[in-house]
């Protein structure tokens, strides 16, 4: 076959060192629009963003070129920097050093997206530890939970 082609679709999460809740309303609007240049020049499409003040969810399209562990990297990366500028007060900010990603079906994008898109209702019942524990088990991830969290 001449040509590739790629339908990759992935929900990332990944929280603030320490759980930390940096991600304020001043925030995550501007957050979720570099992150959507970051992933439109270098990995592929933002189709969705959101979260909590200690951490975020993106459902990302991938290019054909990029790899997910190359994407998680440069998207913490490159916005860390810029919250750095952009917020001099948050001079303490980072992101934690891991990330869970998850395939995404593309009958399922509306769905993960309406979840996204929940973040805010759904934090009042659980909480990010209880929410990323679930997502390890419907996926049947193998883990010690000593060393999920930093």
């Amino acid at each position: 076959m001449p040509q590739s082609f790629v339908s990759l679709h992935c929900h990332i999460i990944f929280s603030t060192k320490y759980r930390k809740p940096f991600l304020t309303a001043p925030v995550t609007p501007r957050l979720y629009e570099y992150i959507g240049g970051i992933v439109r020049n270098q990995i592929g499409c933002l189709i969705a963003a959101g979260g909590v003040a200690d951490h975020i969810h993106l459902l990302v399209s991938f290019n054909k070129t990029m790899a997910v562990a190359d994407a998680v990297r440069h998207i913490k990366s490159n916005s860390s920097g810029w919250i750095h500028d952009e917020f001099p007060k948050l001079d303490k900010f980072s992101w934690q050093k891991g990330y869970g990603a998850f395939a995404v079906s593309y009958s399922n994008l509306s769905r993960v997206r309406q979840y996204i898109a929940g973040q805010q209702e759904h934090h009042h019942v659980k909480t990010f530890k209880e929410e990323f524990l679930a997502f390890l088990k419907r996926h049947n991830m193998q883990y010690d939970e000593r060393y999920i969290w930093d």
